[in-house]
C-alpha cells in the first residue's frame, strides 16, 4: 500500500512549525540597527528554530490563561519581530488576531476596540493609557499587556462563534481581522481565515516567471506596515512557506534605503508607488546598482518613473492589482513579459481568477475603454469556490458583504481596462477613498471629525493631487462665521490639529479650503463628483491653506 501524501498545513501556525521543522537554521527575520534603534530592541537575525521555540513557549502562557477558539487580540506592535511570535502563538489556540495601526488616535481606537470586540490588546506600555481610554469610551472590557510579560487571564465569554475544541481549528477559523477603508464612513472589519494567507503564500511561491521565488534563497525587504495585507499576507507568508527570511523595517526611510537593501543582502523589495518616486529624486550615484535585488513587487509606481527607475537601478518593478477583502483568490500580477511599462498596466489575470469588466451602463466596455473591475476565483479551481481565498465578509455588516459580492463577482471599486493584447491597466478608484501614500482614507470618517470642530459648519472632503504622495487630503470648509482672509491661516491650523488629535496623521487635511457652500446634488447631498473635479485646481489660491507641514508621525 502507498502512504497517503502528508495533509497541508491548515493554519498559519501549523505552516510555520513545518517550516522551522524543515529550515531550523535559516534566518527566518532579520533586524537591522536601524529599525533596532527606532524599537528599542537588539538588531540581528532570528532562525525559525529560534523562532519556533518562542512560540512555543508564548502559546503555552496563552494557553494557561485560557485563550481559545472565539477569542480577539489586539497586537499593537509595529513591524517588531514580537508581531509574528504573537501572532503564530495565538493563531495556534484558535485566536483571532486585530492588527492595530500605530498611528491611530482617540477616535479610531475608541470604533476599532468596540467593534472587534478584543479581549486584550498587547501594546507598548506608554500606549496602554489610550487604549484604556478608548475601551471605556467604547463599553468594552479590555485587557492589557506588554510584550514579555504573562497574559492577563481571558475573559470566560468569546465575542463570536467559535469551534467547539481547538481541534476543529482550520483553515476557515478565523486567523485575522483586519480593517479597510470603508466608503461611507467607518472602517470595515475583514474576516481572513486561515486560508486567505496560507493561499497568499501559496499563490506567491507559485507564481514563477519573474517574481519566482528560490527556496531557502531569498531575503525580502519590506517597509510596509504588518497591519495591513502586503506584508502580513503576501510578504510573511511567502517568506515562511518558501523557507525565506523576511527583512521588516520600520517605515521607509529614503536616505538610508539603500544602504539598508545593501546591509540585508535583500534580493527582494516591496514597495508602494510614492517609494520609487522619492528615490529617484536623489541624484545619481556609481553605486546605484550595487545590490542582491532580482525584482521589486508593488503597485501604483509612477507611469513616467517606472522606466527610468528600472534602467537606474537594475531591477524590475513588478506592478500588482489585490485588495485586503480579495487577497490571492484574485490576485494579478505583471510578473511576464510583455508588462508595457510606463503605462499603468497590472497585468494579466491568472488562470485561477476570473475577470470582468463593467461600463457605467452594465454592458461590457470595449478595448482600452474603462470599466469597474469585477473578480472572482476560476470556477474550475478549488472545488468552483468563487470566494476561496477571500475574505469571509465584513464584520457585523452582511448587507455590505453581500453587496460587495452582488451577482456572484466580487466588485472592487476600481476603474480599469483592457488593452488589444489583453493587458490590464488601472485607471481611477470609483469609491470614495483617498489614497495617499499607499494609505486609504475615507473622505466622510475625516468629514464626521472636520464637523465637530467648532467653527465648523459643514465640510467635505477630497483628493487633490501630490507629486510625492499620489493623493493629498483636501477639505473644503463652510465655518459659522465669516473668517477674515488675516485669520485663515491660523483657524485652519487649529482645523488641522484638532483632526490630529483624533486621527492618524496622515488623514488630516494637507489643504483646508474656505468656501461659502459646498457643491450640492438636488437631494442636498454633497456633490462629489463635483468636488473631485474642482479640488485639483484649489491649492495655490487664496482661499486654500496650505497646512501639509503639520502632518507628521505622532510616534
Amino acid at each position: 500500500m502507498h502512504a497517503s501524501p502528508p495533509t497541508p498545513p491548515q493554519t498559519v501556525a501549523a505552516a510555520f512549525a513545518a517550516a522551522a521543522a524543515a529550515w531550523p537554521r535559516q534566518a527566518f527575520l532579520a533586524v537591522l540597527p536601524e529599525t533596532a534603534n527606532v524599537y528599542g530592541i537588539d538588531a540581528g537575525e532570528l532562525s525559525y528554530a529560534d523562532a519556533q521555540a518562542r512560540v512555543a513557549a508564548l502559546r503555552a502562557t496563552y494557553a494557561a490563561a485560557g485563550y481559545g477558539p472565539g477569542h480577539r487580540v489586539g497586537l499593537l506592535l509595529d513591524n517588531r519581530p514580537a508581531f509574528f511570535l504573537h501572532w503564530f502563538a495565538l493563531n495556534g489556540l484558535g485566536v483571532s488576531v486585530v492588527p492595530i495601526h500605530a498611528e491611530l488616535r482617540a477616535a479610531e481606537l475608541e470604533y476599532l476596540v468596540g467593534h472587534s470586540e478584543m479581549a486584550l490588546a498587547v501594546a507598548p506600555a506608554p500606549r496602554h493609557a489610550e487604549l484604556r481610554v478608548a475601551a471605556a469610551a467604547a463599553g468594552r472590557p479590555l485587557q492589557l499587556m506588554v510584550d514579555g510579560d504573562p497574559p492577563p487571564a481571558a475573559p470566560f465569554a468569546s465575542p463570536f462563534a467559535a469551534p467547539q475544541a481547538a481541534a476543529a481549528v482550520g483553515e476557515l477559523s478565523e486567523c485575522a481581522l483586519l480593517y479597510t477603508s470603508g466608503t461611507t464612513g467607518r472602517p470595515k472589519g475583514c474576516m481572513l481565515p486561515n486560508r486567505y494567507y496560507l493561499h497568499a503564500g501559496r499563490w506567491y511561491a507559485g507564481v514563477g516567471g519573474m517574481a519566482a521565488l528560490r527556496p531557502g534563497q531569498e531575503r525580502m525587504l519590506t517597509p510596509l506596515p504588518l497591519v495591513h495585507m502586503n506584508a502580513m499576507a503576501y510578504s510573511a507568508m511567502a517568506m515562511v512557506l518558501t523557507g525565506g527570511c523576511l527583512i521588516v523595517l520600520d517605515r521607509f526611510h529614503p536616505s538610508t534605503w539603500w544602504s539598508s537593501v545593501r546591509e540585508s543582502r535583500a534580493t527582494v523589495v516591496h514597495y508602494l508607488g510614492v517609494m520609487p518616486s522619492m528615490l529617484m529624486k536623489a541624484r545619481s550615484l556609481p553605486e546605484d546598482g550595487h545590490h542582491l535585488v532580482r525584482f521589486g513587487f508593488g503597485a501604483g509606481v509612477d507611469k513616467a518613473l517606472q522606466a527610468p527607475f528600472e534602467q537606474r537601478f537594475g531591477f524590475p518593478l513588478l506592478e500588482a492589482w489585490a485588495m485586503t477583502e480579495t487577497g490571492a483568490g484574485a490576485v494579478v500580477m505583471a510578473h511576464d513579459e510583455p508588462r508595457a511599462i510606463g503605462s499603468s498596466c497590472f497585468g494579466r489575470e491568472g488562470p485561477d481568477v476570473q475577470v470582468r469588466l463593467v461600463a457605467d451602463d452594465g454592458s461590457e466596455p470595449g478595448i482600452n475603454e474603462p470599466g469597474e473591475l469585477w473578480v472572482r476565483h476560476a470556477e474550475e479551481a478549488h472545488h468552483t469556490d468563487p470566494r476561496y481565498g477571500f475574505f469571509a465578509g465584513y464584520l457585523k455588516d452582511e448587507a455590505a458583504t453581500q453587496e460587495a459580492w452582488a451577482d456572484g463577482w466580487f466588485h472592487t471599486g476600481d476603474v480599469v481596462c483592457r488593452d488589444a493584447q489583453g493587458l490590464l491597466h488601472f485607471i481611477d478608484r470609483r469609491k470614495n477613498v483617498i489614497r495617499r501614500s499607499g494609505e486609504n482614507i475615507s473622505a466622510v470618517e475625516v468629514e464626521s471629525v472636520l464637523n465637530q470642530h467648532p467653527a465648523v459648519k459643514a465640510a467635505a472632503v477630497a483628493a487633490t493631487p501630490d507629486a510625492l504622495r499620489g493623493d493629498e487630503v483636501l477639505a473644503c470648509v463652510v465655518t459659522h462665521e465669516p473668517v477674515p482672509p488675516a485669520a485663515r491661516e491660523a483657524l485652519a491650523y487649529g482645523i488641522v490639529q484638532h483632526t490630529l488629535a483624533r486621527l492618524a496623521y496622515y488623514k488630516a487635511p494637507g489643504y483646508v479650503v474656505f468656501v461659502d457652500a459646498l457643491p450640492l446634488t438636488a437631494s442636498q447631498k454633497v456633490s462629489r463628483g463635483e468636488l473631485k473635479a474642482g479640488a485639483p485646481a484649489l491649492p495655490g489660491q487664496p482661499h486654500c491653506i496650505d497646512t501639509r507641514t503639520l502632518k507628521k508621525r505622532q510616534h
